[in-house]
């Protein structure tokens, strides 16, 4: 039966009011309107729910059940409604992110401080993995939503970007290209490069970059880690492209770090399955993901050593 909750108000309304004119004030509706209501709730119920006179507006024996009935499943119905409502502003409960490490260690602790100041009820819990594993838990559904680098498929994926930010060299003080103010991707042609290795989401912008800029090179280490690359680059082992958000706010006492250019900038995404919606809370969080990466990427850190002279 395709019955209305309009028809169902308005029947309950003429059941006591015994009045069409006095019923459509109540409701919103004009006299006719009402009367079109009942006459079509009346044609799927398939019986006369009221008997209609010039001078009066009787209940048939159905109508009578009905009105008794109605109230009790019309409340219930509200209730109903009005709770799963309230899922739409619920601030409590644990949300699933998982994130890459290098957000893990430098963008998510300052998204975990907040969400215990800004939403007491969000329980955060954060999966620092590898990006493919990142992406394999928010396709598989283990997490709500995940924070990694502009990943290269993304058919599967809803995808939002939240900050962008360059790379950048580091390299140890006595090195040529420390001389420098700022460095080219050509001055990069025959070092020996640290870098982080292909399960780092990072790792195939900075291919790309140096086969753009045709810089020959020799990848001296590959690692998993910003913090393994400075210890090496400490021992004399290479330089390093790395994005900035990896260098630590105090900066890197015994390396310089100086800009690249033409500059190169790596974007960082949230992500989530596909046409399957984050469940308010989850949103919540993302949210307040967002809004921490838009924070700093309005206030950008300096790199560090950009003021030498070249």
């Amino acid at each position: 039966m395709n019955i209305t909750l309009r028809q169902l108000h308005v029947f309950q309304s003429v059941a006591a009011t015994r009045n069409f004119s006095r019923s459509g004030d109540a409701v919103g509706l004009t006299q006719p309107a009402v009367s079109r209501c009942i006459t079509e709730l009346e044609a799927q119920l398939g019986l006369k729910l009221l008997n209609r006179t010039t001078r009066e507006v009787t209940l048939t024996d159905a109508g009578q059940r009905l009105a008794a009935r109605l109230p009790r499943v019309l409340e219930e119905l509200e209730a109903t409604l009005l709770d799963v409502r309230e899922l739409a502003t619920e601030r409590r409960g644990r949300v699933r992110v998982a994130s890459s490490p290098t957000l893990s260690a430098n963008l998510m602790p300052d998204c975990i401080a907040q969400a215990h100041s800004a939403l007491p009820g969000l329980e955060l819990v954060l999966l620092d993995r590898i990006q493919s594993a990142v992406l394999a838990s928010v396709l598989s559904g283990e997490v709500d939503f995940g924070v990694v680098i502009d990943p290269s498929e993304r058919d599967a994926l809803h995808c939002e970007t939240i900050l962008t930010e360059p790379f950048c060299l580091a390299c140890p003080p006595g090195h040529r290209l420390a001389r420098k103010r700022q460095v080219r991707w050509t001055d990069l042609q025959g070092e020996p490069l640290v870098l982080l290795d292909h399960e780092s989401g990072s790792r195939r912008l900075i291919d790309r970059a140096l086969a753009e800029h045709a810089v020959p090179c020799t990848v001296a280490q590959e690692v998993g880690h910003p913090t393994t690359i400075f210890r090496m680059l400490d021992a004399g082992l290479g330089i390093s492209v790395i994005p900035t958000l990896a260098l630590p706010p105090e900066g890197l006492a015994g390396l310089a770090v100086r800009p690249l250019l033409p500059r190169v900038d790596r974007e960082v995404m949230l992500v989530h399955r596909r046409n399957r919606a984050l469940a308010p809370i989850a949103q919540a969080a993302w949210d307040l993901v967002k809004t921490v990466a838009s924070q700093r990427h309005a206030a950008p850190q300096p790199i560090p050593g950009s003021s030498a002279h070249p």
